[in-house]
């Protein structure tokens, strides 16, 4: 599992922990991830871990609604008992909208999802009106 006070970590209600990073910024210090996932819009850098790839230009929503689903899915099942992160570009946008995401899935309401976000892992997480409506709107 992820240090609870190391950079980005974010404690679920149900205590999972994820990090949340910016790929512009040097991989923080500590223990590799097992799982990582990439919303950027074109294909990532490989990487020496598990990881999938959800195409999400900047500033913009995920390319196919039904993957975000599977993959945020998939992310939100294995911080049970892995190191998972979600990373884009500056770690803000992209990926506090997913970890707004994760959130939901983890039982937090869809209308205090980016409010949670802000307050435990970065108050500038999910930048544009169209990524809070996405986070409002992620399970329906």
């Amino acid at each position: 599992m992820w240090d609870l006070e190391g950079a980005g970590v974010l404690r679920l209600p149900s205590g999972r922990l994820v990090r949340g990073r910016a790929l512009r910024r040097p991989l923080p210090s500590g223990p590799e991830p097992a799982f990582s996932l990439f919303l950027v819009g074109s294909r990532p850098s490989h990487v020496p871990w598990d990881y999938r790839w959800l195409r999400w230009p900047d500033f913009c929503l995920p390319a196919s609604r039904t993957q975000a689903l599977a993959l945020l899915g998939e992310a939100w099942s294995r911080a049970e008992a892995e190191r998972v992160e979600v990373a884009c570009g500056g770690g803000r946008g992209r990926t506090g909208t997913a970890l707004a995401c994760l959130a939901v899935l983890d039982g937090v309401p869809a209308g205090r999802a980016v409010a949670f976000v802000r307050r435990h892992y970065d108050p500038w997480a999910v930048e544009t009106p169209w990524q809070r409506r996405y986070v409002r709107r992620f399970t329906r």
